[in-house]
């Protein structure tokens, strides 16, 4: 897999991950820890509930997208910090049999004024089940390193 820097990144270039397939005990392991729900953590529970079976958290949702971004292909970027992620949506659950898989698209990239080593990304970040609902998006973004100047 290539590692992109900062000057090689292009606006508009896609990369993808997964699939991830997600288990009901995952959803429930996870809940049980984080977020004890009882929508997440008792199938009777949660067929009462608005979601009428059983889900994944919000924040397990987000630990399996970030989980993904370590993954990409064709490439990744060499990353130097995540800086925050925005407008973040969960338009969908995530049940347990879903098959999960990310599209990361470039959205823009500037150079720092601070900083000739790095430049900034925004990435317009999607994450899908098997029936290409999105179950997550939002837009991250990243410190990228930049290309180190050959010494002479």
């Amino acid at each position: 897999m290539a590692i992109l820097y900062f000057d090689e990144a292009e606006v508009g270039r896609l990369r993808t991950a997964g699939p991830y397939q997600v288990s009901k005990d995952e959803i429930i392991e996870f809940a049980k820890k984080f977020d004890p729900q009882p929508f997440h953590v008792d199938e009777e529970a949660a067929a009462r509930s608005v979601f009428a079976g059983l889900t994944a958290s919000s924040a397990h949702t987000f630990a399996i997208l970030i989980s993904l971004l370590s993954k990409t292909q064709p490439f990744s970027l060499r990353v130097m910090a995540g800086l925050g992620f925005d407008e973040l949506r969960l338009p969908a659950p995530v049940r347990p049999g879903d098959e999960l898989g990310l599209e990361v698209a470039i959205l823009e990239k500037r150079e720092t004024k601070s900083h000739s080593d790095r430049g900034v990304v925004r990435n317009q970040i999607h994450l899908r089940n098997q029936k290409r609902e999105i179950v997550l998006q939002c837009i991250g973004t990243v410190l990228v390193a930049r290309r180190p100047v050959a010494s002479s």
